[in-house]
């Protein structure tokens, strides 16, 4: 096999894992969405006609920010992110895509400090539990470094198929 057929090869296997965990984040996320909705309506069915849900307020909070992240991750992959590209495209073809290089490559700086940061606290808060579920604040936090890294995925896949008609 030529270094070019390895490459494309190698280029094939990223698009193809970068589709694939996204249809898993975006399955995960409707799942996400949909179990925030039915906590949601618990908690105001049993806050009017029984005794309240201690639990269901903080639920819904981790699932909110989950949703967020997972959102964003899905944003990231379709490229529906907002954006200025009013210079970009008017820049030829080679200047443009070094431009979108770049930018995916600030991208990834961004969020490989968010997957530093939120593999640290993972660390740093894992004593602690949340006040109503008790659930250990190291499963909480492992949303920042997962759905970094599944971002940072879709930013060098998209630097991959920028470059790859050249």
């Amino acid at each position: 096999m030529s270094s070019t057929e390895a490459g494309k090869a190698r280029t094939r296997l990223l698009h193809s894992l970068s589709d694939r965990i996204n249809t898993i984040t975006e399955a995960a996320l409707f799942i996400t969405i949909v179990a925030m909705v039915v906590v949601t309506i618990l908690q105001v069915v049993f806050r009017f006609f029984f005794e309240a849900l201690s639990w269901s307020e903080e639920l819904s909070c981790f699932l909110l920010v989950l949703a967020s992240l997972l959102g964003a991750a899905v944003a990231f992959k379709r490229g529906s992110h907002i954006a200025v590209r009013f210079i970009l495209d008017k820049l030829p073809s080679v200047p443009q895509k070094a431009l979108q290089t770049l930018i995916s490559l600030l991208g990834i700086g961004f969020f490989a400090v968010v997957a530093y940061y939120g593999a640290i606290l993972m660390g740093t808060e894992a004593s602690q539990n949340s006040p109503a579920m008790s659930l250990s604040m190291r499963w909480v936090y492992l949303m920042y470094p997962v759905t970094a890294g599944v971002i940072i995925l879709h930013f060098v896949d998209s630097i991959a198929r920028t470059w790859e008609n050249n």
